[in-house]
């Protein structure tokens, strides 16, 4: 497969232009680049605690399966959606966003999003160092001395291993888009391989008649009870997912055509994830006869079987997947994002630097290891992004009628349709408000002041974000038109 290119641009104003930000001449990704894409995003350590962490709620197996199913096929109509005009006009997610927010205006979701993926990249990758801290305990055992916490809560061997995946992490990143697209496309099946293992061993350890589904762990819910609970895990399966999904056209761009997006979203999402949930499922269950305890974590659970091989194939399988998903949905996001900020001083490359090294300030491991921050810190994130898609969604759709003048996202003259007021769009930026105050309130207020009966509000803000921003959208771009559909 060659190296999409772009199209020549001799008129673009270099002050929103560069090789990585122009629409591409060639669109060459396939129906299995965009699966591999997700199977990379699913199958990762966070997504294993993620819908690990449902068990917790009080729900039965087949209610855990049935919310991870109803999440992502809300996710991948969501994601067609986002899809479809980068795909058709070839520009990823900030340079398409021009055409909602103006020609500078879109600096502002850009930031927002790019912020966002520094804060996702660190905790990716501690999670992935957590794994090769225990090869290294299992065949070093001298560097059990180096594993007290030291400085700012992490250990020496910590550091070591966090610096090994940056690196590691970097290198792919650096070779550019096609060495990412060939990375992921034989990460995911790998990941798969290893997770059919695991959960093939701990099932014949345990034997199938002693296998129970059944793990709500003495707090199961009646019929009533768990309606609620299963629309909140729904809703925290879609914040997961956010991120990826608001900057999709970072990738649906290089897809050969708008059907083959879909086919590989359709692969990708509620087909591969059916799979991914059934594992998740088998795996968690039969770690309670094989070791006497429910155990979510699938990098606890190879440390437990406690054999030099499986702890070498499961924590490298698990620092592959890991690194995937980091690369895919928060290294490449803010390398478009920053770049399209000052396209001429930060390329593509320096973009994603910035968000690499940003990720070791915001030191993850800190707040991240707290039992309740996976639930807390997806209901921010989906606070953040809701808002975004939201108004992006209704730009596009209803105002713009999905017709987008592509040659007019790239200049800064006044009378260029995009240009609006100095380059911003007023009403994406009060919908930006208007939806994203209620949206963040949601989380933070019922967790500041404890209100009883208001913490339920915090598992909806990325619908409650979205919807509040599309409608905000639509109703302004009413009263006072800015968009004219091209």
């Amino acid at each position: 497969m060659t190296q999409p290119t772009v199209a020549p641009a001799p008129s673009y104003d270099p002050r929103l232009t560069n090789e990585d930000l122009a629409p591409l001449r060639e669109q060459t990704w396939s129906s299995y680049n965009i699966f591999a894409f997700w199977m990379s995003d699913v199958h990762s350590v966070g997504g294993y605690v993620t819908a690990g962490s449902l068990f917790a709620l009080g729900l039965a197996s087949w209610q855990v399966l049935f919310a991870l199913l109803a999440g992502i096929v809300i996710v991948n109509v969501f994601c067609n959606l986002v899809a479809r005009p980068s795909q058709v006009t070839g520009v990823p997610y900030p340079v398409i966003n021009r055409a909602v927010f103006g020609v500078l205006g879109a600096n502002i979701p850009a930031i927002v999003r790019g912020a966002i993926a520094i804060a996702w990249y660190g905790v990716q990758t501690y999670l992935a160092s957590q794994s090769l801290i225990i090869i290294f305990l299992k065949f070093w055992p001298a560097t059990a001395a180096l594993n007290e916490p030291s400085f700012l809560g992490l250990s020496v061997l910590g550091y070591l291993c966090y610096a090994i995946l940056w690196v590691a992490q970097a290198a792919v990143f650096w070779r550019g888009m096609d060495a990412i697209r060939r990375f992921v496309d034989w990460a995911g099946p790998a990941v798969y391989v290893v997770m059919v293992v695991l959960a093939g061993y701990l099932v014949s350890q345990a034997g199938w008649e002693n296998v129970s589904l059944d793990l709500s762990q003495g707090r199961s819910l009646g019929f009533a009870e768990s309606i609620p609970v299963m629309l909140s895990a729904i809703a925290l399966v879609v914040s997961y997912f956010s991120g990826p999904m608001l900057n999709f056209g970072d990738f649906s761009r290089y897809g050969r055509s708008f059907r083959a997006v879909k086919r590989g979203n359709l692969l990708g999402l509620p087909v591969n994830f059916l799979f991914f949930s059934l594992l998740t499922v088998i795996t968690a269950s039969a770690t309670v006869p094989v070791f006497g305890e429910l155990i979510t974590d699938p990098i606890h659970t190879v440390q437990r079987i406690d054999t030099p091989f499986a702890i070498l194939l499961g924590g490298l399988t698990f620092v592959i997947a890991t690194v995937g998903i980091n690369i895919v949905a928060n290294f490449i996001s803010p390398a478009f994002d920053f770049s399209n900020v000052s396209p001429q001083r930060i390329s593509w490359r320096t973009g994603g630097m910035i968000a690499a090294v940003g990720s070791v300030l915001l030191t993850p491991w800190n707040w991240y290891g707290n039992p309740d921050a996976i639930h807390y810190t997806l209901g921010l994130l989906g606070a953040l992004i809701g808002p975004l898609f939201g108004i992006l969604i209704a730009g596009y759709y209803v105002c713009a009628r999905q017709r987008v003048a592509v040659d007019e996202l790239f200049t800064l003259d006044p009378g260029g349709r995009y240009w609006f007021d100095r380059g911003y769009n007023r009403n994406a930026v009060w919908a930006m408000v208007l939806s994203g105050v209620p949206a963040i309130a949601s989380v933070l207020v019922p967790k500041l002041v404890t209100a009883a009966g208001l913490a339920w509000i915090a598992d909806y803000s990325w619908f409650l974000g979205c919807g509040l921003g599309f409608v905000a959208m639509v109703a302004l771009e009413r009263r006072t038109p800015r968009i004219v559909p091209a």
